[in-house]
């Protein structure tokens, strides 16, 4: 193909528009399988999200797009690619600090405490919405910290997400050098590796840590979520703020369904729970237990 045309063809299949009645098919899709608010305000992102996907497969236009993504093959192969695109990957280690110097300071001695006789079973530890792996990685930086000062004390980490890209990047817990600045410096020292290839400025997370940390991937909107365990604590912070509020009081309550009796659930500092239905007492801001 002529040089011209080659550039023409890129032209074009950077500049498809999704109509309203395509962006109406997709949002509602979305919101009924995954949860996520697709009001009108979110057209220009999903179009230009979802454009890297056309350009990949090489489709002239969203309708070409939703023929595929809605066929046997599409469900198959493509609609992880589209969740991918879709949902917002935000973290950062030790984000919200306060929340672990709330879980060392007052969470784990209570939990401890309850044990009544010092069950030495591991305490469980989820980590819901978890995307590329900071918060659940940051959880077992400190958790370990917490178990090398009480002999016997043990613990297990779940991150979970939506997104299959997201996970993969968890698992290999591989970051860039500037991603890992809210890391205390005596704990990069411990859980961080730096890469031989200085030019890469790359840390990884060294395999004592990335043992004590399992990673699935789970649709909040499933029932049970696919899993069986009941959790001692649950973080699952800036993920309802993406959904509409009886999704996110149906949500909790299935979360609330895999916490033990008076476990605790943390939250983000922008979300609350006021008016929802569900079985949680707040006991500092931000912080719940279960009723």
């Amino acid at each position: 193909m002529p040089l011209q045309r080659r550039r023409h063809r890129q032209y074009m299949l950077n500049h498809i528009r999704i109509t309203d009645r395509e962006f109406r098919k997709l949002g509602e899709y979305i919101h009924t399988r995954y949860g996520i608010k697709m009001p009108p305000v979110k057209k220009t992102m999903l179009e230009a999200r979802l454009q890297k996907r056309l350009r990949s497969l090489e489709m002239s236009s969203f309708s070409e797009y939703s023929k595929y993504l809605f066929s046997p093959e599409g469900l198959q192969e493509e609609l992880v690619n589209m969740v991918d695109m879709v949902t917002t990957n935000k973290t950062d280690f030790f984000r919200e600090p306060q929340h672990f110097d709330y879980l060392v300071g007052e969470a784990l001695p209570t939990v401890e405490r309850e044990w009544a006789g010092g069950i030495r079973r591991p305490l469980k530890v989820w980590s819901a919405g978890c995307s590329s792996g900071e918060e659940p990685y940051t959880l077992a930086m400190v958790l370990n910290e917490y178990a090398d000062k009480r002999p016997g004390f043990s613990f297990e980490v779940l991150g979970s997400d939506i997104s299959s890209r997201m996970l993969e990047k968890a698992r290999n817990a591989i970051y860039k050098h500037d991603k890992v600045d809210p890391v205390p410096m005596e704990l990069k020292k411990k859980y961080l590796l730096r890469n031989r290839d200085r030019s890469k400025n790359e840390v990884r997370i060294v395999p004592g840590l990335r043992r004590l940390v399992h990673f699935r991937r789970i649709n909040f909107m499933e029932d049970d979520f696919g899993m069986r365990e009941r959790m001692d604590i649950i973080f699952c912070r800036n993920v309802i703020i993406y959904f509409d509020r009886p999704t996110q009081e149906k949500l909790l309550n299935r979360l609330s369904g895999h916490l033990r009796e008076r476990g605790f659930i943390f939250m983000g500092h922008s979300e609350t729970l006021s008016g929802l239905n569900v079985p949680l007492m707040p006991v500092v801001p931000t912080v719940y237990r279960k009723l």
